[in-house]
């Protein structure tokens, strides 16, 4: 399930070189090694104003994403940070005067990777992606033949992949759909994965059941909670609308769910009784509601809460307050026999065959299956002022609250963007491990189109979308990136107490700190200059420990006393080495 980008909104930024040396104030690019063969140009901006005020936004041309909001930019004398509150992210550097560079760390999803940044001839090379340009003010949706053009440029370098694009206008629907290789019948009544669209749906039930009077938007969400147990606080309350609108400061994802790469996905065997427990020793980092921050973990607790206040399950409450009026059959969380044919196969971000997610208590974080002919009729009834769910959208729409950017509201669910002042799109979009969607909306002019993809190689769906809908410019279409070498299978050993305390202290690698402590029997360790959640580590040989959430390693090292004195962490294909500073 994948944070929602607005596509083709970003401002163009100007380039311009630094001010100074050891001023962070200017342009800054680098490139981001995801992976050995995975490389994401990235162009920083910072800006000062007159009155002293530093504000900042990154781009990342080959994503076709520009101006991301900076957010908690922090500059002293040759140090800067920052945070990138839309992707989660976090950088933190410092300056290398004879490279005339920023030498730092990128920190996202509980993962860390080496990024420098250098101004010059860099920025304009890293910009090499043209800038977004203005919108269209004519535009309709092409024509069927057009989507299709748009189809096959996509699926040409992954065979497998199949996209089917639904478009719904004042003077009907049509489906545009091209696909390849097994189950490559696809047409509006394929069935994919959803993912996120998923939590416009839980929306949609919070929405009724306020409209009911079964609860209200501002009921702490504490109050649904099954006895003994509890909700973390900071300032006030987490409440039902916190949730759903991602301000609850509640981390994307809990840290112990499962290996996010994994076939059968992080949640599969996720069970209220361990988010529960999660919830129970949480300590959130800030203040509730002060800030968006996106949350699977926020609106899969919604869709459970909301379960217990109705005395049902999330699946009975779909049917019965949304696609059942709506005669959705193709919409829903357990695939019966006669649907299941019609699920398209699954590819992952290397078009390798995986499987179908089940979310478990996430379910109303991005469990749901539909079609998109479903989709189109789902789009008509929130488009529609007389449909069965028209007052549950008109209350989900009334909630609005600042989102990633200035452009971006965040309303129930939906995320409203703003491509000029005057215009208004509702948009969300998913991805599991095998698929990505879309569904956006422009309710002045009537229309709405749904984008459907069974893999999860990017760029994908959203910006097919959005250029059907809108006329925002599409992304270029990669080679599929070469698989990496299978995950080395490994056993966690038990060991003394004792053995374990030994490797608790803070440890300094190049731009960021690790903190490593030991509870209730349990190693964790945390990017503590990214403010990451704690995470738990496992022994697999006296002083070597390796993480289950991501495919990581750290290595602990010894004086001739055998004492710990240092570390080193091995992720993506890059091994770092780090320094014992405390205790």
């Amino acid at each position: 399930m994948r944070t929602p980008l607005a596509l083709g909104i970003a401002a163009v930024v100007t380039v311009a070189a630094p001010a100074a040396a050891q001023d962070a104030v200017g342009d800054w690019a680098g490139t981001l090694q995801v992976t050995p063969e995975v490389r994401l140009p990235l162009v920083v901006h910072i800006l000062r104003d007159d009155a002293g005020v530093v504000t900042g936004t990154m781009d990342s041309p080959s994503q076709s994403a520009r101006g991301i909001p900076l957010g908690d930019i922090v500059l002293t004398e040759g140090k800067m940070a920052f945070t990138v509150p839309q992707v989660a992210g976090r950088y933190e550097g410092t300056w290398d005067e004879p490279a005339k560079s920023w030498k730092g760390q990128w920190s996202q999803s509980g993962m860390t990777w080496p990024l420098d940044l250098t101004g010059g001839e860099a920025v304009a090379a890293a910009s090499a992606a043209p800038p977004a340009s203005p919108l269209p003010a004519d535009w309709s949706p092409p024509a069927d033949a057009a989507i299709r053009e748009l189809i096959a440029a996509r699926n040409a370098p992954r065979p497998g992949q199949g996209i089917v694009v639904g478009v719904l206008e004042p003077a009907g629907r049509r489906v545009v759909s091209a696909g390849s290789g097994v189950g490559a019948a696809f047409d509006g009544t394929t069935l994919f994965e959803i993912g996120s669209i998923s939590k416009v749906f839980t929306a949609l039930i919070l929405a009724d059941m306020v409209n009911k009077g079964e609860v209200s938007l501002d009921d702490p969400a504490a109050k649904y909670l099954p006895s003994g147990h509890k909700m973390p606080e900071r300032g006030r309350a987490i409440t039902l609308r916190d949730l759903s609108t991602h301000r609850s400061g509640l981390p994307r994802m809990a840290e112990d769910v499962g290996v996010i790469d994994s076939r059968e996905g992080p949640f599969v065997d996720y069970t209220a009784e361990k988010m529960l427990a999660f919830l129970d020793r949480y300590e959130l980092t800030r203040d509730v509601g002060v800030q968006w921050e996106y949350s699977n973990l926020g609106v899969g607790l919604l869709g459970y809460l909301l379960g217990r206040a109705a005395g049902s399950d999330y699946e009975t409450l779909l049917r019965e307050r949304v696609t059942g009026p709506l005669g959705l059959d193709d919409t829903l969380v357990t695939l019966p026999p006669s649907h299941a044919p019609r699920l398209a196969p699954a590819f992952d971000m290397y078009m390798r065959p995986t499987s179908p997610w089940e979310l478990d208590v996430h379910v109303g974080a991005g469990g749901i299956r539909s079609s998109a002919a479903d989709m189109l009729e789902f789009a008509a009834a929130v488009l529609d002022p007389n449909s069965p769910i028209a007052p549950a959208v008109k209350t989900a729409l009334s909630v609005r609250v600042p989102g990633a950017n200035a452009r971006t509201e965040q309303a129930l669910g939906w995320l409203v963007i703003h491509p000029t002042p005057d215009r208004e799109i509702l948009i969300h979009d998913g991805g599991t491990g095998g698929y990505r969607t879309v569904i956006a909306l422009e309710p002045p002019k009537g229309r709405a189109v749904v984008t459907l993809v069974n893999s999860a190689v990017e760029p994908s769906a959203a910006d097919i979308g959005m250029r059907v809908l809108i006329g925002s410019p599409m992304g270029a279409t990669p080679p599929v990136p070469p698989a990496p070498p299978p995950r080395v299978a490994r056993t966690a050993l038990t060991l003394p107490s004792a053995e374990l305390e030994r490797v608790v202290g803070r440890y300094q690698f190049p731009g960021f700190v690790v903190a490593v402590t030991f509870e209730s029997g349990t190693v964790r360790a945390a990017n503590e200059t990214a403010r990451a959640s704690s995470n738990p580590i496992f022994p697999e040989a006296p002083l070597t420990f390796f993480w289950r959430i991501v495919d990581a390693q750290i290595r602990f090292s010894t004086d001739a006393a055998g004492k710990v004195i240092g570390a080193e962490l091995t992720q993506a294909g890059q091994t770092l080495a780090g320094t014992r500073i405390e205790p």
